[in-house]
């Protein structure tokens, strides 16, 4: 463990890395660049060490995604997330894949909005919400106009959400053929006027927490 922290900040700290590394886990973020990242940047850019996706000043026309350039497995994702706009719709998604030579993307993804907040919806592949957020619950704990807490947790088949630290997901995948690792990426919606602001995006690897535990 100390052995993998210490080449990790030598790396950060000779400015070959573009993530940081803490006991709490990585920075997939660094609050001032793309790097590590691709995506459509017409649609993406960095204000105030966050990443914002979309406008205030006109339609969307298409989902735009921004995307890791790293695939990840296991793990546990926490970020911070608010929105911009009267309808709004965005999202986070993990264990995703690129459609080739097109916008969208496939996979999960921990949904973002009005009547989406907290929910665990499939992207461009089944279509559907996989598990559905209690709303009187995400109503009680919601932050309209402020940043909002997201948590997410990968283990095999199972997947576990937290909006603002109240459990809002507890979802096992029945089917064997869906790919347990891919890209994450964090989306704005195509429609009306609007604005997704996620910050302070960092993942802890328990795939690699597990092997050091051998």
């Amino acid at each position: 463990m100390v052995k993998r922290w210490a080449v990790l900040g030598l790396v950060w700290i000779l400015g070959l890395g573009a993530v940081a590394e803490d006991e709490k886990g990585v920075a997939l973020f660094d609050g001032k660049t793309f790097t590590g990242w691709e995506g459509n940047l017409d649609w993406f850019r960095i204000e105030d060490g966050a990443i914002v996706g979309g406008t205030l000043e006109k339609r969307i026309p298409n989902n735009e995604f921004l995307c890791t350039e790293k695939r990840y497995g296991d793990f546990e994702l926490t970020l911070k997330v608010k929105i911009k706009g009267t309808m709004t719709n965005a999202g986070i998604q993990f264990r995703t894949e690129r459609i080739p030579n097109h916008h969208e993307v496939s996979g999960y993804q921990a949904d973002v909005g009005v009547g989406w907040w907290g929910s665990l919806y499939d992207e461009s592949r089944r279509n559907k919400i996989l598990a559905e957020a209690d709303k009187d619950t995400v109503k009680k704990v919601l932050k309209r106009k402020d940043w909002n807490d997201y948590r997410i947790r990968c283990e095999g088949k199972r997947i576990q959400q937290w909006l603002n630290g109240v459990q809002t997901v507890d979802y096992v995948e029945e089917d064997k053929d869906i790919a347990e690792t891919g890209v994450i990426a964090v989306q704005i919606h195509s429609g009306a006027p609007g604005e997704a602001w996620y910050k302070d995006i960092v993942l802890v690897d328990l795939t690699m927490e597990e092997a050091e535990e051998e």
